[in-house]
């Protein structure tokens, strides 16, 4: 009897115990900041996704131009002077992503791009839906995102595209994502003294800031387009500045080229 009595309760307990634990599966539904794949968002991370392109390795060098690269956390420890030998004069690597990631190669990729010699600068991968364009915007300034007049430090740059957790425009109209932006680049100028970059797909500007206009006249534009060219650019600019015309290629991580001398890039860098 007492046996049975013992098997009873334990088997209440348990029944009683599911019922106040939700599941792996109930828990893990909503997603939370800790779910989010830093290492994977990079600048680029949605483009092919969204627009596709020439095949992984196939897209061809442009002939005019200054070659660069960018990298994240994704590429590890890179081989700077290798990639120096190989042609690389610029580098542009992720510091940070929303308010809470910092790349934990940051230190090696961006003081080592220097080091070989090549012009470097940092940038942002923006998540407009969770924390405020100067929220973020200090978080990056805080963590790699400065600036110095050295002419070997291109400006910060943004990276605003497409949504890698949901929504194209993470959820924000046309007027709120403008704001978005326009918060972060106040942020950044004012405590650098510098314009960002900005770095975005015509596709998503158009669709996600209904094409504002108002950023041309002074935040130099990295375009990104796997094609033979940058194709149409966002309203108001006139031109690009950078162009990430591939996803891999002879450098490290992505393929970009400076529309101009080495020094023009370098004028840039001084500001």
């Amino acid at each position: 009897m007492r046996i049975r009595r013992c098997t009873l309760l334990l088997s209440t307990l348990g029944a009683a115990l599911a019922l106040a634990v939700p599941s792996t599966a109930t828990a893990a539904s909503a997603p939370t900041d800790d779910r989010r794949h830093y290492d994977l968002d990079h600048a680029g991370s949605t483009i092919r996704a969204h627009e596709g392109g020439a095949a992984p390795g196939t897209a061809a060098q442009p002939l005019a131009g200054v070659a660069g690269m960018d990298v994240s956390s994704h590429q590890g420890a890179v081989d700077w002077p290798a990639a120096w030998r190989a042609g690389a004069r610029f580098a542009i690597v992720k510091a940070t992503e929303g308010t809470s990631y910092r790349n934990p190669k940051f230190g090696q990729q961006y003081g080592g791009s220097y080091n070989a010699g090549m012009v470097r600068g940092a940038y942002h991968f923006a998540i407009p839906s969770s924390s405020s364009g100067a929220a973020q915007a200090n978080f990056f300034v805080d963590n790699g995102g400065g600036w110095k007049a050295d002419g070997r430090t291109l400006p910060p740059a943004l990276d605003i595209e497409y949504n890698p957790y949901g929504s194209m425009c993470y959820g924000l109209s046309q007027a709120a994502m403008t704001r978005w932006i326009r918060d972060f680049s106040a942020t950044v100028h004012a405590r650098t003294g510098r314009h960002p970059l900005i770095y975005t797909a015509t596709n998503w500007w158009r669709t996600c800031t209904g094409d504002n206009a108002s950023f041309g006249a002074d935040h130099p534009l990295w375009i990104a387009r796997y094609a033979s060219s940058p194709g149409p650019l966002p309203a108001g600019w006139p031109a690009h500045t950078i162009w990430q015309h591939a996803d891999s290629g002879r450098f490290p991580g992505d393929q970009n080229v400076f529309n101009g001398s080495l020094t023009q890039l370098r004028e840039l860098a001084t500001g």
